[in-house]
């Protein structure tokens, strides 16, 4: 497949390369950092050699792997990956805010997930402001929930 699976379109950031690129056309990394700087004119994160990066293999359900930069194949059935002790750490760029909500929300168990959106919320708003955090939990929550 060339093209973007159809779940990753509502699954995924909407920075990430898989909402235009295929399997294998992209590398996946556990975490953002400044080494996959996102750049605008791609649209997406970079390495510094410009190949594609997903910052979150929770989203896009593909273990780190360096698929597009060293041609390792992209694993058939491959279970979701968990989300990192890094990922769970609240990021310092608002791009990266959704991301990190749903690692929070996937992390949760079940009888703790009001618990957890309610601490997501707290601790977003005190570094990006309610109005920011608030937009992101609703485009969160909407395809979080309905996957649970």
């Amino acid at each position: 497949m060339s093209g973007p699976l159809p779940r990753w379109c509502e699954q995924t950031c909407v920075v990430c390369p898989a909402q235009q690129l295929g399997p294998g056309q992209f590398d996946v990394v556990d975490r953002p950092g400044p080494e996959f700087a996102y750049r605008q004119n791609l649209g997406w994160r970079a390495t510094a050699d410009g190949v594609a990066v997903c910052v979150h293999p929770f989203r896009v359900g593909l273990p780190a792997g360096r698929y597009a930069s060293a041609g390792e194949p992209v694993p058939d059935q491959a279970p979701r990956p968990a989300p990192t002790p890094a990922a769970l750490e609240l990021p310092a760029d608002v791009v990266d805010l959704e991301g990190w909500l749903v690692a929070m929300l996937r992390d949760a168990p079940p009888e703790q997930i009001f618990t957890a959106v309610a601490r997501a919320e707290r601790l977003a708003a005190q570094r990006f402001g309610a109005k920011q955090t608030v937009a992101a939990l609703r485009r969160v929550l909407s395809v979080e929930l309905a996957n649970r």
